[in-house]
């Protein structure tokens, strides 16, 4: 069921325009919403590009400058899904000009930016959320519910890793469209705000607040030619990076990730043990969660294997049949989804703006830690 008209403006057409697109034009057909969303205009500085990725996805218009988008009177919601280098600037002034605001992540190039753009949407009042899309997850939902409920009992240990492999040629270059990540001015880091930061968003939001960190990160490809310039420049991205954490709540955590696991894409897992119960969630088998409950008959006792498709399984009721499974893609909807319902209650859900914040002040203390050997206190979010 549709509702009153919700008009887009997104900026950036790669591969997080095109989850956000298909997203939008997907979640009224599946969840009962009190907006639909328009796709208005998409905007991106090649012109012929963005008319291509408009055609593609049904956008009405195309700008070559996002700040004509921001200032358009018909757009209600701005999209960022362009390089992180572009989200403060961008989410600022999408704030003054009363916009609400859908930001991928990571929210900035680091956490003094990010508080620019907290301050900015708090001033204007204006609805905010930052695309960390693991937290819609069905099986990652399941497990928030069951960690909130108790059944793990007190948290002893949260261990994290999410292993690519797609940068170990020495011959990849860095910059420009589609590997801008490997350039620090546009990426702020590498694998840190990239990677890990789903993976501390996700811990957080299950076992609480992060105290402080220890790391280490490296560089193993020390010079890259740069797309946009033809010169061999240093990188000054980390390729790996991985830290020690503790959490408020006494846990103990280990975090790694790198661009240098040879056999990995997008291997994404987390697993937490409790003084009752444990979990245990990998990206690549998503629709399943690993429970151990020591509280079990002797005899019965063992890890479980979940799987995460039965009505009563969060956002599974709005999909197929139990025992049919869903994607990656299903996360944005997700989200969706639960903007526009926060819209209707006037309670946005997380992750928000200041999420995001506390993601970037984790991360920016795992890259002070890297830099100074040594534990590094996490500046906490102003509530």
């Amino acid at each position: 069921m549709s509702g009153k008209k919700l008009n887009v403006g997104l900026v950036g057409y790669g591969f997080m325009g095109r989850t956000h697109s298909n997203a939008y034009r997907t979640v009224n057909n599946f969840f009962d919403v009190g907006y639909e969303p328009v796709l208005k205009a998409v905007s991106a500085r090649d012109g012929a590009k963005a008319q291509a990725f408009a055609s593609q996805w049904g956008y009405e218009s195309i700008e070559t400058d996002w700040r004509k988008l921001v200032a358009r009177k018909d757009i209600d919601l701005i999209d960022i899904a362009s390089p992180n280098d572009t989200h403060a600037e961008i989410a600022i002034a999408a704030a003054k000009a009363g916009k609400m605001i859908l930001c991928e992540k990571p929210l900035a190039l680091t956490s003094a930016q990010a508080e620019k753009m907290v301050k900015a949407v708090d001033k204007a009042g204006v609805a905010n959320m930052v695309w960390y899309n693991y937290r819609r997850v069905p099986a990652v939902t399941l497990a928030k519910q069951w960690i909130d409920e108790g059944r793990l009992g007190r948290i002893f240990h949260y261990r994290a890793k999410f292993l690519q492999d797609w940068t170990i040629s020495k011959d990849l270059p860095q910059g420009g469209a589609g590997l801008w990540r490997l350039d620090v001015k546009v990426a702020g880091s590498g694998v840190t705000g990239d990677l890990l930061a789903h993976c501390i968003d996700t811990a957080m939001w299950l076992n609480g607040g992060i105290d402080k960190v220890t790391a280490m990160t490296e560089t193993f490809i020390k010079q890259r030619k740069h797309n946009l310039t033809g010169k061999v420049q240093p990188v000054g991205i980390d390729d790996a990076s991985a830290f020690l954490a503790r959490f408020s709540n006494g846990s103990l955590a280990t975090f790694e990730s790198t661009r240098y696991a040879r056999g990995h894409k997008a291997l994404y897992t987390f697993e937490i043990n409790g003084e009752n119960a444990s979990i245990a969630w990998d990206l690549h088998d998503l629709h399943r969660l690993q429970y151990f409950d020591h509280r079990d008959e002797g005899a019965l006792r063992g890890w479980k294997s979940i799987h995460v498709t039965d009505s009563e399984h969060p956002y599974m009721k709005n999909w197929w049949v139990p025992g049919l499974q869903i994607g990656y893609e299903h996360t944005f909807i997700h989200q969706v989804a639960d903007f526009l319902k926060g819209l209707e209650s006037g309670k946005i859900p997380g992750p928000d703006f200041r999420d995001g914040l506390a993601t970037d002040y984790v991360t920016d203390a795992v890259l002070a830690s890297a830099r100074s050997g040594r534990w590094v206190k996490v500046k906490q979010v102003k509530k």
